[in-house]
């Protein structure tokens, strides 16, 4: 068999692979929702539920609630560097734009979910 035939038959079958994993795992293929980042991202926008009273008066004085917040994480820069840990919670930093504006969150999570899933806001700045 020469090159040019097996350049040939490993494109087909790269092309034939890659529509195949295409049709099986669809934007999953090429979405990165695997990082840290986003999966950070993913867990406080569902969990996000509570804030601390200085939080949430930070919010007010800015005309937000927690819903908005939560609606802006997804679009949202996490902070790795700033993330801390403290006995059994983890508290995230996120770079949230929020209109005009862009906000820095800090969030509390427990590092077992099992145990309690929610997230709390504790601080806006």
């Amino acid at each position: 068999m020469t090159l040019p035939r097996r350049l040939l038959l490993y494109a087909v079958g790269l092309l034939i692979g890659g529509g195949l994993a295409w049709w099986s795992f669809g934007e999953r293929l090429t979405n990165a929702a695997w990082t840290p980042r986003e999966r950070i991202k993913l867990r406080v926008a569902a969990t996000l539920v509570r804030s601390t009273e200085m939080a949430g008066a930070a919010l007010a004085a800015r005309g937000l609630d927690l819903a908005g917040v939560r609606q802006a994480v997804p679009h949202s820069e996490v902070l790795l560097p700033r993330t801390r840990r403290s006995g059994d919670s983890l508290f995230y930093s996120l770079r949230t734009p929020m209109g005009r504006d862009t906000l820095t969150l800090e969030v509390q999570v427990f590092e077992d979910h099992r145990r309690d899933s929610t997230a709390t806001l504790v601080r806006v700045e």
